[in-house]
């Protein structure tokens, strides 16, 4: 590759770091040098092709070689810089959590469809209400409720509160440094009053009582063999517990859809994220309980069955 720039102005590193990370086999190699010295300048990435020939000065210039190699080490771009965009939305993330991932913008599509089907608003946020005794959830009081099981660093739970404001949510995780984050992501996006986070292992937390409109969740549920395959910065750099589902995936996602049917209303939904090739015996796993009227399945964006949803009987629970 090419020697270094005699000057290191933001063209020049930005070129000559895209070169290094593409000969040392870094993925996106030109995204990760725009992401990293727009980090290290506070700068957009449009900001570094307006003012492509300012200089970098010593500190910067510092800075941004520490970032390439941790990059270069296979450190995700998420967990250098501490953000991540999910749903049009800025959140925070650090090594305590999985960095949210695109497809699970499907999670959220196929809740909003299932809100509008039971008829939440979306419409102006009503007065907060006090935060509740969640042990103790009563149906109908506020009369919609929603719940995400492992909310990690909390991407689906907050966008759902922020597009549907006349929900309220509880957010269930066991990680007590994924709660942290989560819990400051939804005050950083003004909906810590209508999310009410719990740590709890699946819904060991909550009482029985089916009192939840939505119940979504995006567990781990990638296969031993599997995982073995995954690129080392996943492997190396994200949360184990966050992503590993046992030998078929399915470890954590077949005690939630046996538990689920206590806790959503007649007429509500249970919506879970599954891996490639899941969502046949998830389905047949939400049947087999005969507690649902209507099972049904959303692609995501490379046409891959990414949500099973199923509809609890009306005048269930």
């Amino acid at each position: 590759m090419a020697d270094p720039p005699a000057s290191w102005t933001i063209l020049a590193a930005l070129r000559w770091t895209a070169d290094y990370f593409r000969a040392k086999g870094v993925p996106e190699a030109r995204a990760s040098a725009e992401i990293l010295l727009a980090h290290t300048l506070g700068l957009s990435r449009l900001d570094l092709y307006l003012r492509y020939d300012q200089p970098l000065n010593p500190e910067e210039l510092s800075r941004f070689k520490a970032l390439m190699v941790r990059r270069r080490e296979g450190e995700p771009v998420a967990y250098l810089t501490g953000h991540r965009e999910f749903w049009s939305l800025d959140f925070r993330v650090t090594p305590a959590v999985l960095i949210p991932r695109p497809e699970t913008e499907t999670l959220v599509a196929a809740a909003l469809e299932a809100a509008r089907s039971v008829g939440a608003g979306f419409k102006p946020a009503p007065t907060p209400e006090p935060r509740p005794e969640t042990q103790n959830l009563k149906p109908g009081t506020p009369p919609l409720w929603g719940a995400e099981v492992g909310v990690g660093s909390g991407a689906v739970v907050i966008a759902l509160a922020r597009e549907v404001p006349s929900m309220t949510w509880v957010g269930l995780e066991r990680s007590g440094p994924a709660l942290a984050v989560a819990r400051d992501n939804a005050r950083r996006h003004a909906v810590h009053h209508r999310v009410h986070f719990l740590q709890a292992d699946l819904l060991a937390g909550l009482k029985p009582t089916a009192a939840f409109t939505l119940l979504v969740a995006n567990l781990p549920y990638v296969p031993r063999a599997e995982w073995e395959r995954l690129p080392r910065e996943i492997r190396a750099f994200e949360p184990s517990g966050a992503l590993l589902g046992g030998e078929d995936g399915l470890d954590l996602i077949r005690p939630l859809i046996r538990q689920a049917p206590q806790y959503v209303k007649g007429g509500g939904w249970l919506l879970l994220e599954v891996g490639d090739g899941q969502a046949p015996q998830v389905a047949a796993l939400m049947e087999a309980t005969g507690a649902y009227d209507r099972i049904e399945t959303s692609q995501d964006y490379s046409g891959r069955e990414r949500v099973v949803r199923a509809r609890r009987r009306d005048g269930a629970g």
